[in-house]
């Protein structure tokens, strides 16, 4: 259990700091009083309660795992808060009840990490006894932003460095760094950090942003650097990670900036996004395509459009029976153009056409409530989890907001690593947070 998730604030604290600091009476400066004694315990009690029923009021109930009942009338898992949306509906007049978009929904003030609970569907993704701690950390480098991997063979994490942004050390002169962390490291079992280890790469790899399980291989998509073109390239997962570049053009043309990838559950296809970011992020030429999601057979080499008309398409995935696709669209990030909060942070759904593949019927599914959704997964139940500015968001197949893995920091993407495991990318830090959730079998597909 990380330290500080269950951590109180406010009222709550300050009466249990004062009844664990008060000096105690002694015989020799102050004479006993029962009734003194009595009244004081009173007060104390009282102000514990006051403060319990602040924090209940504020949407802020705290689980421990001690049986804790919130004002929903279910009992909270440890490291949790429940924020009852009944509490927020109505926030007043006063322009200080409200906040912007580079500010965190965290009315209870709960220090971080903790899972925010909205709804009762979200005690099935978490169950029981959930823990949330980090598992690897790098304050100086943005070494854990994208392409998450999970290697079941191995228990291994594969993931790429921010490309261009913050702290990654990357631009138009530099690529950015693929490395892995095993999960079975004796460090994690033990409650510590675990050293993650860079994947020397060839050459053709440039600037990964994205990942998926493949045929018992690891299929990343490139966003490419300079001159140097985007691709979608197909790594062994074991030394000396021999690559093989499956696709580096449309038809001639070279992709603007490939981002994110899945195979299709049951076709094995594989869909991808191409966006504009490495042209935002200044290391990727003008851009010479539209922002599109793509199909690619990589039996006969077929490769055609499925989706457009997305500001800025990004992460993309399938439900289980692959007849609906979900695409992130983060048009409201912007690179160097800056952040614009009119701008799409939304998540579309589609239908899956049976024949052609085509996405179709597009709907909203959800929109972010800070930041954008990035990267995208989901459950075995349908649930569906993205990458946001507050850490994890996750919604029911619904589109209903029920929690967050909240961090307090931006998420990219997280990836399952098997039943009851995220591992939850956050730029300088890895989490993994332990529930009940079921995962979809991406290395089936």
């Amino acid at each position: 259990m990380s330290s500080g998730a269950n951590a109180s604030s406010g009222p709550l604290s300050a009466a249990k700091g004062e009844e664990k600091t008060s000096p105690e009476p002694t015989p020799s400066t102050q004479p006993h009083n029962s009734n003194s004694s009595a009244f004081m315990v009173a007060m104390l009690i009282l102000a514990a309660l006051t403060a319990l029923f602040a924090v209940e009021y504020s949407g802020g109930a705290r689980g421990a795992g001690t049986g804790n009942t919130t004002s929903g009338g279910f009992d909270l898992p440890p490291q949790s808060v429940f924020v009852d949306p009944r509490s927020f509906a109505v926030l007043g007049a006063s322009s200080a009840s409200f906040r912007n978009d580079s500010q965190f929904f965290n009315p209870s003030g709960t220090t971080p990490p903790f899972f925010q609970i909205f709804s009762r569907d979200f005690l099935d993704v978490l169950g029981p006894t959930p823990s949330l701690r980090t598992i690897a950390r790098n304050a100086s480098f943005a070494f854990a932003h994208e392409a998450p991997v999970w290697i079941a063979a191995t228990d291994e994490v594969f993931f790429a460095s921010n490309d261009g942004g913050a702290l990654g050390m990357s631009d138009l002169e530099h690529n950015n760094q693929v490395s892995k962390i095993a999960l079975g490291d004796p460090a994690i079992k033990a409650g510590g950090l675990v050293n993650y280890t860079e994947v020397p790469l060839d050459d053709a790899i440039q600037m990964t942003n994205g990942g998926t399980p493949f045929n018992g291989e690891i299929l990343l998509a490139t966003s490419g650097r300079g001159p140097l073109p985007p691709s979608l390239v197909r790594v062994h997962p074991a030394p000396p990670y021999n690559s093989t570049v499956l696709l580096d053009n449309f038809f001639g043309r070279q992709f603007n900036s490939l981002n994110d990838l899945k195979v299709h559950p049951t076709s094995g296809n594989v869909f991808f996004t191409d966006v504009t970011y490495g042209f935002l992020g200044h290391f990727r030429p003008l851009p010479a395509l539209p922002n599109q999601v793509y199909r690619l057979n990589p039996d006969t080499g077929s490769l055609r459009v499925v989706a457009d008309g997305f500001d800025r398409c990004n992460g993309v995935a399938f439900s289980g029976d692959g007849k609906t696709a979900f695409v992130t669209d983060t048009g409201a990030q912007g690179g160097f153009l800056g952040v614009n909060q009119t701008a799409p942070a939304t998540i579309y759904a589609f239908d899956v056409h049976p024949t052609t593949q085509a996405f179709a019927n597009r709907r909203v599914f959800a929109y972010t409530d800070t930041g954008i959704p990035d990267g995208i997964q989901l459950d075995a139940a349908g649930n569906v989890y993205s990458g946001t500015g507050d850490g994890v968001q996750v919604w029911n197949p619904s589109g209903e907001l029920i929690g967050k893995i909240f961090l307090g920091t931006t998420s990219s993407n997280m990836v399952f690593a098997g039943n009851g495991r995220i591992v939850v990318l956050a730029e300088t830090a890895v989490y993994l947070a332990e529930i009940a959730a079921k995962a979809l079998d991406l290395g089936s597909f």
